[in-house]
């Protein structure tokens, strides 16, 4: 048996896997951080782009949120797994803080419980890519998006968000990409990486834009209600009777708990353009590949419970200013 690897006529073969040499925001950031020498400078580096505010000791989730976690634990009832769309309880309690921002209630069963919002990401772009598809991304914008794409082989087209507009839409660019293979548009709402909130005005212009070019709209709500300027936060749900809005979100950045990876893909299609049984049934299988967050998570889900973290936000922002911290976009 000695030396075998020597003098075996048994080859291995392995098939050529393409990799993307698209890079994570995790990766630039890994970038970049192995090459700060420090040097004269010896500000703090605080990342915006992976948005985990439980690194700084100023955010803190509610003690209500842990304590209603550690009473679904003592129960010793939820250690099993949950569906793989979410618990109804979830679901509903989902449906219901959603529906506040709509002029219509929701169905639980209009929501799908995810694995943090990245996992609502990659059943949207799964479960509408096709053969020689595209989709319309914002630059700037949130990396994983063009990632799921690739993997999914859809073509990216990006419209540009026009900074000496506080970043508004490029409408005119958005109706001269799209074409008949286009099967969706992403709009990030408030903003990521910007920090834009767009006012109802502009919201209403691309959904009309989106109905103009026959396509729905996937609405990224993540910094949901963060909104620290003049225009409050409105849900893009809100003009679901113009196109179909996919609504993603989770309760990462508002609530303050990302690693707790509960995140939601909820469809808003008040007129039933898009939501069919097959597309609901295609949906269901692709959490069933991918599960969801953890049982005992969702088993006390009440998002009235946990506070709007807004002061919080606000004081940290004020506290990094007056001692220069240095702020990475």
């Amino acid at each position: 048996m000695e030396n075998m690897g020597s003098q075996t006529n048994i080859s291995f073969q392995t098939k050529q896997v393409e990799t993307f040499t698209n890079i994570t925001i995790k990766g630039i950031l890994g970038l970049l951080m192995d090459n700060i020498d420090g040097g004269e400078d010896k500000r703090e580096v605080i990342s915006l782009g992976i948005g985990d505010p439980t690194a700084h000791s100023c955010f803190h989730t509610t003690d209500a949120a842990k304590e209603a976690v550690v009473e679904s634990l003592l129960l010793d009832k939820f250690n099993g797994y949950s569906p793989s769309s979410g618990l109804p309880i979830a679901r509903k309690a989902i449906a219901n803080y959603l529906s506040r921002d709509l002029p219509y209630d929701l169905s639980p069963e209009d929501v799908y419980v995810t694995s943090g919002c990245t996992q609502a990401i990659e059943i949207a772009v799964s479960i509408l890519a096709k053969p020689n598809s595209n989709i319309l991304l914002p630059r700037p914008g949130f990396p994983t998006y063009l990632l799921c794409a690739a993997f999914r082989n859809v073509e990216v087209r990006y419209y540009d968000l026009l900074p000496q507009n506080n970043w508004q839409v490029d409408l005119k660019a958005i109706e001269n990409l799209a074409d008949q293979n286009t099967i969706g548009i992403v709009v990030i709402n408030p903003g990521n990486p910007c920090g834009n909130v767009y006012s109802y005005d502009h919201l209403e212009k691309i959904a009309e834009t989106a109905k103009k070019v026959k396509t729905l709209i996937i609405a990224d709500e993540v910094y949901g209600h963060l909104a620290f300027g003049e225009n409050p936060f409105i849900s893009m749900g809100l003009f679901s009777s113009i196109t179909p809005i996919l609504t993603l979100g989770s309760l990462s950045k508002r609530w303050l708990i990302p690693g707790w990876r509960l995140g939601w893909f909820v469809i808003n299609d008040p007129n039933c353009i898009f939501k069919s049984p097959k597309i609901v049934e295609r949906i269901k299988k692709y959490c069933d590949i991918g599960g969801g967050p953890a049982t005992f998570i969702q088993v006390k889900l009440n998002l009235t419970l946990l506070k709007d973290i807004s002061d919080d936000i606000d004081f940290c922002f004020k506290l990094a200013k007056e001692e220069s911290v240095l702020l990475l976009p």
